[in-house]
């Protein structure tokens, strides 16, 4: 049993399993505004299980493409996978079940789900390479998470409306601007090693600009899903003034000579942004549906 738990714990760090705290209750904030007619407690349990298995999947294909860099890597050479804890059938096993799985889910939700589903798995799939090819890797991240309020929508309602596409520039923008914050850690080391990111081409004060215009137009695009949602209510508005308060005290933790509070920034503001978005969605129905 010791050697079973040891065994999950590695995968849980291999997959960074506390990462779901960015994506999921931003999937579940959407369905909450994208629904028209509230769908069955199994078909939400459907779109939660391909959000999840989706993640893993981009996750663990970015584990195993990375592993010759994380390997040489001083800030992730201790990951299992660098250090060989958790050996390439492991994680090549995990894509694949995660891979079946993401597609069964897809056609258990409906026909279009499963017809579309090749595309989230193509961008999950070029994103690990971006960094070779391209100075905006962060991007092909923010596609995969402007997809998840498209995909909801097609899966709540067999359409792609307005509101799931300002959703999904929020969502795209967001993840995007903490991911190029994110990658100001690893700097020195992708310039010396050859890879591509924001940072490494315009600088740490302009990677820095950049990841703020990106949460810029987060608050902007989530102030227009505000207005097109026909259930808006105050409370809707007042959390959005305290999300974007949030992502302002997120960048007054990273200075362009002080990078001590990346992962402060990073793991606590952002996942709580995440969280709160959620709750504001929930509690904002709640007022429209029982008090308004």
């Amino acid at each position: 049993m010791k050697g079973i738990m040891k065994k999950l714990k590695l995968y849980s760090e291999l997959l960074k399993l506390e990462h779901t705290i960015f994506a999921l209750p931003f999937g579940l904030a959407s369905l909450l505004i994208l629904y028209k007619i509230f769908p069955s407690w199994e078909k939400i349990l459907y779109i939660l299980l391909a959000l999840i298995f989706a993640r893993t999947l981009g996750m663990a294909f970015n584990r195993l493409i990375d592993k010759p860099f994380d390997k040489k890597n001083p800030r992730t050479s201790i990951w299992p996978h660098a250090c060989g804890l958790i050996k390439d059938w492991e994680i090549k096993l995990i894509i694949l079940l995660s891979l079946l799985l993401f597609v069964f889910f897809c056609y258990k939700i409906n026909f279009l789900a499963l017809l579309l589903s090749p595309i989230v798995i193509f961008f999950l799939f070029i994103y690990p390479f971006a960094k070779r090819f391209t100075y905006f890797p962060h991007f092909f991240l923010g596609i995969v998470y402007f997809l998840i309020p498209i995909a909801i929508d097609v899966a709540l309602n067999e359409i792609i409306s307005s509101m799931a596409i300002f959703l999904g520039i929020a969502m795209a923008c967001w993840v995007s601007g903490f991911d190029i914050l994110y990658s100001l850690q690893d700097l020195e080391f992708d310039k010396k090693i050859g890879l591509k990111s924001i940072p490494v081409k315009f600088g740490i004060k302009n990677a820095l600009r950049i990841a703020k215009l990106l949460h810029l137009i987060t608050f902007f695009s989530l102030l227009l899903t505000g207005y097109l949602y026909p259930k808006t209510t105050w409370i809707y508005f007042i959390g959005l003034i305290l999300i974007a308060m949030f992502l302002a005290y997120e960048h007054s933790l990273i200075k362009e000579n002080d990078l001590s509070k990346i992962n402060k920034a990073f793991f606590t503001t952002n996942g709580f942004v995440s969280i709160f978005f959620f709750l504001v969605i929930l509690v904002n129905n709640l007022y429209y549906y029982f008090l308004k």
